[in-house]
């Protein structure tokens, strides 16, 4: 009976069954896994756009009852003796005591965000609906009661009517602050990239020894133009830095205190207790837009993250630009015209251990040969004028999209050699019988058929490009650039210039932040977009693949 059991048991594994089971078991795993952690990072990240509900809490502390206004940032759970050893004064019958974060704001009025306070020493709490939390462009969230609105000092509404006088005067202000940001991004900005042009132009003409009289007039008279209109957005911005300043309100923060607070430095005002579901929600819709569209600020712990997901996908598609003929000229080369032997061999097995090479030697080599070698060198040649501020001889998005384009070279050549063995040679024959020369019949023939291949190693090339933090360190990622590497001033497109990035702007906020507590849920936020770009690639690959495979099937069989 025994033996018999056995063999029973052997058949069934000589079926190949439990295999099947363990894979897809695998697969499955794998997929919560992965599902798992994008849900983490979503309900972690995404939450924070949600207005909360402010709390006016009474809070028992060394003996005292204190206000305290604020969000519940977070919660944990302690054990009693812990904190009663710090000094918590705790009930005997207390052994788990909940612990809160509380996000206060008002970092200008009493010098710091957040602070924890415990459930058994809450003596009350509740949510007013005139508590208003005001998004700052300095110093963080703002919480506290409005009183009053003024003009140069001279009240003009306070009371129930401040809280319409208190929106109404925002919304011009806002507008005032957006034509600043043109002005000085936009036609301050094109100015004074045009006087350094020129200031490069003449130094170049005076190293060629072409500086005459007439170059000069030609220069000062176009460097008086751009003088005088630079000195007319001047004047145009002190007028409005003037209406800016006449602006504030007056607010009574927790302590009872009432302080003036200027207006001009108010992203937006809400009172999120007093808001209906519809307004939350479009209030959360407004806030991610501006997640994904606007510039950061505060150290990069508020506001918006465009400039990180411009940077990340123009480095992208330079990359691609560059190893994709790159990678399928050496895959054609390796399969179709090199002779098959040892030499050939070796080559294949440097291509995967490329593969494999830590992605920091990546870097550390574009620092050294794109950037100091190359770089410099190109300085020398064509920018001496500049020296010895270097124009390309710095870390900047051409280079970091090289050293990228090196890193993931491995990947493109490996998929399109599989993709070009996987031709059948039937197909090859048939064509150079029908008079085709061995060149169109691998452009019209073989690579089509390959393609699918193609595409899904470019595709998972550029997802891990991505992802990629540790190179872009060394040669060219910054924690914020001052301009995008694409603008409206010629040559439009500044392949010399630095960039943001979504995985180092992770790294930065969450690891370098003054302010990790504020940071927390923007990481969780960013991380979840570049997660989402990465998996979006991946599908993209897998749905380009399957398409062409279908358009191409009849020619395999």
């Amino acid at each position: 009976m025994k033996w018999a059991k056995r063999g029973k048991f052997n058949t069934w594994v000589g079926t190949g069954t439990p295999w099947v089971w363990l894979s897809a078991g695998a697969v499955s795993i794998s997929l919560v896994m992965v599902f798992g952690l994008l849900a983490l990072i979503a309900v972690k990240g995404l939450s924070y756009f949600w207005p909360h509900d402010i709390l006016e809490i009474d809070y028992r502390e060394n003996g005292a009852v204190v206000r305290l206004v604020g969000e519940i940032h977070g919660s944990e759970e302690l054990s009693a003796e812990r904190l009663r050893s710090a000094g918590a004064d705790l009930p005997a019958h207390e052994h788990m005591v909940t612990r809160y974060i509380l996000k206060t704001g008002n970092r200008d009025v009493s010098g710091a965000d957040f602070r924890t306070i415990i459930k058994p020493q809450i003596v009350k709490r509740q949510q007013p609906e005139g508590l208003l939390a005001i998004e700052r462009r300095e110093w963080g969230n703002l919480y506290g009661y409005l009183h009053a609105v003024k003009e140069k000092g001279v009240v003009v509404a306070e009371g129930a009517a401040a809280w319409d006088e208190f929106q109404r005067r925002l919304a011009h202000v806002q507008a005032r602050v957006d034509e600043i940001r043109r002005i000085e991004k936009g036609e301050i900005g094109a100015i004074n990239y045009q006087l350094e042009r020129l200031r490069i132009h003449e130094r170049g003409l005076d190293i060629k020894g072409r500086l005459d009289a007439a170059a000069h007039a030609d220069l000062d008279a176009e460097r008086a133009l751009l003088q005088q209109r630079y000195e007319g957005l001047q004047q145009q911005l002190a007028g409005l830095y003037t209406q800016l300043r006449g602006d504030s309100y007056t607010l009574e923060v927790a302590s009872g205190e009432r302080r003036d607070f200027p207006l001009d430095k108010v992203v937006r005002a809400y009172r999120p207790n007093a808001m209906s579901v519809f307004d939350k929600t479009r209030h959360y819709f407004t806030k991610l837009w501006e997640f994904v569209s606007d510039e950061p600020r505060e150290a990069n712990t508020e506001g918006g993250i465009f400039p990180a997901i411009f940077g990340t996908v123009m480095l992208v598609i330079i990359m691609s630009v560059f190893v994709t003929p790159f990678g399928v000229v050496a895959a054609v080369y390796l399969r179709e015209y090199a002779r098959q032997g040892p030499f050939t061999r070796l080559v294949r097995i440097a291509v995967n251990n490329l593969a494999g090479v830590p992605a920091i030697v990546y870097g550390v080599f574009g620092l050294g040969f794109f950037v100091y070698f190359l770089g410099g060198n190109i300085d020398q040649l064509f920018y001496p004028e500049a020296l010895p501020a270097p124009t390309f001889g710095t870390p900047g998005i051409l280079w970091s999209s090289l050293t990228l384009a090196i890193l993931t070279l491995p990947v493109v050549i490996v998929a399109t050699e599989e993709g070009l063995t996987r031709v059948p040679r039937a197909v090859r024959e048939g064509s150079l019988a029908l008079g085709a020369t061995k060149a169109e019949t691998l452009w019209r023939v073989v690579l089509p058929m390959a393609s699918p291949a193609l595409m899904t190693g470019l595709i998972l090339a550029v997802a891990r490009a991505a992802g990629e933090v540790a190179p872009l360190m060394l040669v060219g990622v910054v924690k914020l650039a001052p301009s995008l590497p694409l603008d409206g001033d010629a040559p439009y497109l500044h392949l010399d210039r630095k960039f943001m990035h979504l995985g180092f702007h992770i790294f930065d906020v969450g690891f370098q932040s003054p302010n990790v507590e504020a940071a927390r849920p923007l990481v969780y936020a960013t991380a979840f977009l570049l997660v989402v770009v990465i998996v979006v690639l991946n599908l993209a690959a897998v749905a380009i693949r399957n398409r062409l495979r279908e358009k191409y099937r009849a020619l395999e069989s």
